[in-house]
């Protein structure tokens, strides 16, 4: 009789374990499916697009070298410091400088691409410009920051990346910049 009563209990108990186990796993399956892409990763495929030409105006072009990007968790986007040389007809010599930007993330269906969208200057240093150029420069600068990373692939999802996704009827979302790198968020499939 004794063995008995602890075999219930125990088959009690185990069924109550079982039973919230399947109540969290299928409040787990309600949860936003995500892929993680880490800062490393990012860099990596980045510096394949780089160097890079601008040219401005027909007066000179900005050669970009491969960005060191940052991620900038607090506001969503990531950030690129890169060294820039300004050289061309209308100038002496070569001049070195620097050049920074903030920018957002948009997946791109036709190739499952992460690419940068909607970016902002945050600085653009020459030290040795003439001011006259600088101010040149600085009125471009927008335009130059658009130009020069516009549309630059971060990331690239591989088939297998995404297949499970693809089967449970889910594409990417929402991108959101952590302190580990990117996280992109599945849902449903839109009709």
């Amino acid at each position: 009789m004794l063995h008995r009563r602890r075999f219930l209990t125990t088959a009690s108990s185990g069924l109550a374990l079982g039973g919230a186990a399947l109540l969290l796993a299928g409040r787990g399956a309600l949860a936003q499916p995500t892929y993680t892409v880490p800062l490393a990763q990012l860099q990596e495929m980045v510096a394949t697009k780089f160097p890079r030409s601008v040219p401005v105006q027909g007066l000179f072009d900005l050669t970009l070298q491969a960005p060191n990007l940052r991620l900038l968790p607090e506001v969503n986007r990531l950030g690129a410091a890169m060294v820039v040389d300004a050289a061309g007809a209308a100038l002496r010599r070569s001049h070195a400088g620097s050049f920074d930007v903030e920018f957002g993330l948009r997946y791109e269906a036709s190739d499952r691409t992460l690419r940068a969208h909607q970016i902002r200057l945050v600085r653009l240093d020459f030290p040795s410009l003439k001011p006259a150029v600088t101010e040149l420069l600085n009125a471009y600068a927008p335009v130059l920051a658009e130009q020069s990373l516009r549309e630059v692939t971060l990331h690239q999802l591989r088939p297998q990346d995404t297949a499970v996704f693809d089967g449970l009827g889910l594409q990417p979302g929402p991108i959101t910049v952590t302190a580990q790198g990117l996280s992109v968020a599945f849902v449903g499939k839109q009709p």
